[in-house]
């Protein structure tokens, strides 16, 4: 199973970004998937999450009206457009498979490598 992000980089605050992320090697289209961030010196943080069939969609509070997730499970990829981006959503992107769309457990499933958000102020 593999998991690749793309579309990460540096933008300025109030900037947006779109970022992917591609499966493979597993069943996508019947996973629970999620986006996480790390920033830096901080754990995993919790972003958004998706079921299956984008019915239910859930955000953490911190990101909730800035940033949109979806999934095209006929090409196997998630997104997450991310707009009016701030300082503080710097960080390492990792897309994952989850148990539950609104929380994120390390030590289930699949995640990607990450690709790096940098938002200046």
């Amino acid at each position: 199973a593999q998991l690749v992000e793309s579309g990460g980089g540096l933008v300025q605050a109030g900037g947006s970004l779109r970022l992917s992320c591609t499966a493979s090697g597993f069943v996508y289209s019947v996973y629970v998937m999620t986006w996480v961030r790390q920033a830096p010196g901080k754990g995993l943080e919790w972003v958004s999450g998706i079921s299956p069939g984008s019915k239910n969609i859930y955000y953490a509070d911190s990101v909730k009206g800035r940033f949109t997730i979806s999934r095209d499970n006929t090409k196997n990829t998630l997104y997450l457009q991310m707009d009016s981006l701030r300082p503080e959503d710097t960080a390492v992107y990792y897309c994952a498979t989850s148990q539950s769309p609104d929380s994120y457990n390390p030590n289930y499933g699949y995640r990607g490598q990450g690709t790096q958000v940098t938002v200046s102020s």
